[in-house]
């Protein structure tokens, strides 16, 4: 496995991400956790600890709590696992009727985000969390609102260091004008099929095959300011590494072949394809990886094997956008 020092921060961490929202058993708001769900949570640590993943990502909604909790019954058994991981969670979506009567909506209430952390510490059976994220922007945000409930985490000793998710660069930036530390990760959508990240890049100032609208500076933004950047969906819903291709377009087909012809030519998974191209970007980008399976937990961690060089990363980048090079 490859590990990094995550930028401003004291942790070590490995460049893979093992991504906790399969846990829990779905997302049924009456499922109770039992002896299967349990073990299943049990073999999908194992798995990552043994493969030298020790970065581990929750949000409070997972699994209504449950991917959580399954955690905390683990601490519970085995107090020692706890020392052995970066820990990871986020808070700021609330469901519909959270309380009844209450829409679906984003709250970065100073109120709801200190109830929240409180909430997953409990759960997770845990004194703090090493990372806090704010999962989704939330239109009604006050930073100094956000900045006091930060700031009352880290004094009582339950958040470590703070970041958020799928945040643009402005709202990044008017974010940390009020924080006195700095954020220290931006979890965003980012694979093949979902490359704006990349497509920002070179496509200003052409028409085809289109401008990703608010990808503008963000990569850059995080560079400079040393916010690293974690993907969620790397393995874009499975399409290019065995899903179902009878109703995608030219160029997702067309992607996976390159990705298998690549992963035949490297001796790996398709999966470690796919996850390499994100891991050749210089942003240093961490794949957040949501299975649950151990299995393709394997096969996604042949990927810190894998180097592609320059010419097949824009033939994938090319096959997947669908067009030549501007």
């Amino acid at each position: 496995m490859e590990y990094l020092t995550l930028p401003h921060t004291d942790l070590r961490v490995s460049r893979l991400i093992a991504g906790c929202m399969g846990l829990g058993g779905g997302w049924g708001r009456a499922t109770e956790i039992n002896a299967a769900i349990e073990k299943q949570g049990r073999d999908f640590v194992e798995t990552a600890l043994e493969l030298g993943i020790n970065f581990f990502d929750h949000a409070n909604i997972y699994a209504h709590g449950r991917a959580e909790e399954v955690f905390g019954r683990l601490f519970k058994q085995m107090p020692s696992l706890r020392e052995r991981m970066v820990l990871q969670s986020k808070v700021g979506i609330r469901w519909e009727d959270d309380p009844a009567g209450t829409p679906q909506r984003f709250d970065f209430s100073h109120e709801h985000i200190i109830e929240a952390v409180d909430a997953i510490l409990q759960r997770l059976n845990t004194t703090h969390l090493d990372i806090l994220l704010l999962h989704r922007p939330d239109p009604l945000m006050e930073g100094e609102e956000v900045a006091r409930a930060f700031a009352r985490l880290k004094k009582e000793g339950k958040v470590r260091y703070f970041g958020v998710s799928n945040q643009n660069r402005s709202t990044m930036a008017y974010l940390q004008h009020f924080l006195p530390d700095p954020l220290i990760a931006n979890q965003l959508e980012m694979n093949l099929m979902h490359s704006g990240f990349a497509e920002a890049t070179i496509s200003f100032n052409q028409a085809a095959p289109g401008y990703p609208d608010g990808w503008e500076g963000v990569v850059e933004y995080c560079r400079l300011k040393g916010v690293s950047l974690q993907a969620w969906s790397p393995l874009a819903r499975g399409l290019l590494t065995g899903g179902d291709l009878s109703d995608v377009g030219p160029a997702v087909v067309k992607t996976a072949a390159l990705v298998q012809e690549l992963a035949d030519a490297y001796a790996v998974s398709a999966e470690a394809i796919v996850l390499a191209w994100l891991l050749r970007h210089p942003a240093g980008i961490m794949p957040v990886l949501g299975t649950s399976r151990g299995d393709r937990l394997r096969a996604c961690a042949e990927s810190v094997k894998v180097k592609l060089t320059r010419d097949e990363w824009y033939r994938l980048f090319e096959a997947a956008r669908g067009a030549k090079m501007p």
